[in-house]
């Protein structure tokens, strides 16, 4: 049977999550204890086998790999690692045909790792064409956002870039299975950022129809993995060649010397079997130690996505019904109750226009929420139990109340 939320929070003492209210678990979810004896395990192995830690360091990144395999339900794809999403991206980036394909499409509501970059690759002539996700989740039961993604594409496009949920409102992008035969129609490659999906919403390559996609994410959120550990899915087939590529993309031909280093008969630079392909330089491989661990944890503890989904959920549930009986003025803080919560990822949002000031306040209550722009948001996390959740709509009644009685007397 699966534990408790009352009951896993006794495996984070040293977060702290009895007491206080993390709802920032859509950013940073605390780390379960088995995480500190890992990094420490990781320090005794360098101290034991100096320079020959490396050969331990990969069997962990390849338990990394394989855990990362579980919750992408992904059978024959690559995993490569990397410390962000943004070194993997750029790395798929500069792997694309853009002097002949010179478009990249995407949407107005990417995260900054992907949204930074194609604004600087804009500055200098890549065309970048950002359709709309706007209000509306589904049209005639199609995703709107993968609608208008799809009559984006043309023959000039050499990639989508799409999240499978959105960083600002938690909305599901639903329809990528419509973007990844409109790609493969016209021979543009499709990469998923599904950061905000793991570990909170199941998320199946093969379901999905993404085989032949690229898949961003990483362990900072959902999966209590913490900092450097990150991964780039890609194809079986894949036969791009990224232009920024690390000397680990030819490991196991080093040793061999000069002239055996595996270069292609026309001049160029080959590449090395399945994930090398997009791999990197020297790493730190503590971060590996930790996800290896964080991930036994889960499968220990019965935690898995479907279990994670059906916590979550509740969690959120509670929330918004909480957040929609104290009957606050919609001008001062609203919430959208048309929107159908089972559509939503791993977080509740409200608006306001005082979003910075009531994550400040809350702060000081205890309570840890954050915001971008007018949008104050909630993530709950598997240890948060429910009497933390009613405390923390509480605390939010009080905090905004409290606004509203000052800017009356200031009126």
């Amino acid at each position: 049977m699966a534990t408790t939320t009352a009951a896993l929070a006794r495996h984070y003492s040293r977060f702290q999550v009895s007491d206080r209210v993390l709802l920032t678990g859509h950013s940073h979810q605390a780390w379960p204890d088995v995480a500190f004896s890992a990094q420490k395990q990781a320090w005794l192995d360098a101290a034991e086998f100096v320079d020959d830690k490396w050969g331990r360091a990969f069997e962990v990144a390849d338990e990394v790999r394989a855990g990362f395999r579980r919750l992408l339900e992904d059978p024959d794809g690559h995993i490569a690692l990397g410390q962000n999403t943004h070194e993997l991206v750029i790395r798929f980036l500069s792997a694309l045909p853009l002097r002949e394909r010179p478009r990249l499409v995407t949407t107005d509501g990417e995260f900054h790792t992907i949204r930074r970059q194609l604004d600087r690759l804009e500055a200098d002539g890549i065309e970048i064409v950002r359709v709309p996700t706007g209000a509306d989740d589904t049209a005639n039961g199609r995703g709107v956002v993968a609608e208008r993604l799809v009559d984006a594409v043309d023959d000039r496009t050499a990639a989508v870039l799409v999240s499978s949920v959105l960083f600002r409102d938690a909305r599901i992008v639903e329809g990528l299975d419509e973007v990844a035969a409109a790609c493969a129609c016209v021979g543009a490659e499709l990469l998923v950022d599904a950061y905000h999906s793991l570990n909170a919403v199941p998320f199946s390559v093969v379901e999905m129809g993404l085989e032949g996609a690229f898949v961003v994410g990483g362990g900072y959120k959902y999966c209590q993995l913490g900092e450097g550990n990150c991964f780039l899915r890609f194809p079986r087939d894949c036969g791009l060649r990224p232009v920024l590529t690390g000397w680990f993309a030819e490991f196991g031909t080093l040793s061999e010397g000069p002239g055996a280093d595996g270069s292609a008969a026309d001049g160029g630079v080959a590449y090395g079997e399945g994930h090398l392909r997009f791999a990197g330089s020297t790493y730190d491989p503590v971060s590996h130690y930790r996800a290896a661990a964080v991930f036994a944890f889960f499968r220990e503890q019965g935690l898995n996505v479907e279990r994670l989904r059906e916590i979550s959920l509740s969690q959120i549930r509670r929330l918004a019904a909480g957040v929609d009986a104290l009957d606050l003025d919609p001008g001062v803080l609203y919430r959208d109750r048309a929107a159908r919560l089972s559509r939503r990822g791993g977080f509740l949002t409200v608006e306001t226009p005082r979003a910075g000031e009531i994550c400040c306040k809350l702060r000081g209550l205890g309570v840890y929420a954050d915001f971008r722009g007018r949008v104050l948001r909630m993530g709950p996390a598997p240890y948060v139990t429910g009497e933390q959740l009613d405390r923390a709509v509480a605390a939010l009644g009080e905090v905004v109340v409290g606004l509203e009685s000052t800017q009356t007397v200031q009126a």
